[in-house]
């Protein structure tokens, strides 16, 4: 008979996202990486303004919710005064890439000694699903109803290739997940990523492509299928820059 896996205890009640999206599976991801790692009590979230707040009321660790954007830096202040801590931005795309921008890249730009984690579901979830800056090419939101032009926005942000080419972060991945072998994958990255930090070796990212059905209009698995289908392409998934353990 199988037995159900142990709910982590960090994560002390339910939270209110959505049908279907995927910040659930990536916060338990989290949660199972910290316990595994001997760090779930030594745990300080940076919190990002949009659905990534609804994250805080469903954990039994330290938190800060941040100002609109302001997560990296934040972060950057809690891990400079709480070194010992494990210090982990827990952000969406519009958050750290859009009004978030100037932050998110300066802590990569400094290789700052704590972990990203971004929620990239390829629209502004919160507030109605409007473009942002990972809404892919002919996407239709609420703001660009007959699809986005890129000759007119520009064009998707692939953010940790970005970072991972342009400056010197310790590790930096992206993930899925649309499936469980993406789900097992993520979980690597998102560990290797805490990983990092406990090392002391500098900055660790790690993007997820979750699945937004209600601002996609699409079932929870069309929403799956959609990632594996369209956005999977267009954001490739993997590892983009290694630690020096693995290199």
């Amino acid at each position: 008979m199988a037995v159900a896996k142990k709910i982590p205890y960090i994560i002390d009640k339910p939270m209110g996202f959505c049908p279907g999206c995927g910040h659930g599976v990536v916060i338990r991801l989290i949660a199972e990486s910290l316990e595994e790692l001997g760090q779930d009590n030594n745990i300080i979230f940076g919190i990002g303004v949009g659905c990534s707040s609804l994250l805080g009321g469903g954990l039994n660790a330290d938190r800060q919710h941040c100002p609109h954007g302001r997560a990296g830096a934040v972060c950057t202040g809690m891990k400079r005064v709480n070194p010992e801590n494990i210090i982990i931005s827990y952000q969406g795309d519009g958050d750290a890439y859009s009004i978030g921008i100037g932050e998110s890249t300066t802590a990569a730009y400094r290789n700052e000694h704590f972990t990203t984690i971004v929620i990239n579901n390829t629209n502004y979830g919160m507030t109605g699903g409007q473009m942002s800056q990972t809404t892919l090419p002919g996407q239709k939101t609420s703001t660009t109803v007959g699809g986005r032009d890129c000759d007119i926005t520009g064009f998707p942000m692939r953010f940790p290739e970005m970072i991972a080419h342009s400056f010197n972060p310790a590790y930096v991945a992206r993930g899925s997940i649309a499936n469980i072998k993406d789900i097992h994958q993520a979980k690597k990255f998102i560990k290797k990523a805490i990983e990092v930090q406990i090392s002391g070796e500098g900055y660790s990212f790690v993007e997820i492509l979750s699945p937004c059905p209600t601002n996609w209009h699409m079932s929870p698995i069309q929403a799956m299928k959609h990632i594996e289908n369209v956005i999977k392409p267009y954001f490739p998934i993997g590892e983009f820059k290694l630690p020096k353990a693995d290199t």
